[in-house]
């Protein structure tokens, strides 16, 4: 079983964007992470399922993931972690037209719109999902407490307690 630290951003019924972001340059991409420049595996676009995402995965840094093959893994501190985790958000700053994103070790399950509004509405309001963002115009349909800040225009997220 895989354990991926990666950036997943759901872009809903949105192809057209979702093709866009993969399209993002420069790749290969490199983010600092402590005195190491992790690559970036290119883009993975899937549209199985009711919507369109893209996972963005830093190269040898999680367990047991295929696209990695036999790469020794970097051995990351928490401090290096939380540096490449500040640079996948600075590269998902330049995408446009996703609902959900988030990044961390397989945060799939966080992204779903419904989900979120059923399962997770509890978190959403505590401002527990730390990480989370979400495109502006879902505030009428989530209730979101008062930690939600501005991500960039158009967006709002839960920062990490040190970002």
């Amino acid at each position: 079983m895989a354990l991926c630290l990666e950036l997943v951003v759901d872009f809903g019924a949105d192809i057209e964007a979702a093709r866009a972001a993969v399209r993002v340059e420069p790749w290969p991409y490199t983010l600092p992470a402590g005195t190491f420049r992790i690559p970036l595996h290119r883009p993975m676009l899937s549209t199985k399922g009711p919507s369109a995402q893209v996972a963005i995965v830093p190269v040898a840094v999680g367990h047991g993931v295929a696209a990695d093959g036999s790469l020794p893994r970097f051995d990351l501190t928490e401090v290096q972690l939380k540096q490449l985790e500040r640079g996948l958000y600075g590269l998902l700053a330049q995408f446009e037209g996703y609902l959900t994103a988030m990044d961390g070790w397989d945060p799939e399950g966080f992204l779903d719109v419904n989900d979120l509004a059923t399962d997770w509405s509890q978190e959403l309001a505590d401002g527990t999902l730390c990480g989370l963002v979400l495109a502006d115009h879902l505030r009428s349909r989530l209730s979101l407490g008062p930690a939600w800040v501005p991500f960039r225009p158009g967006y709002v997220w839960l920062p990490y307690a040190r970002q």
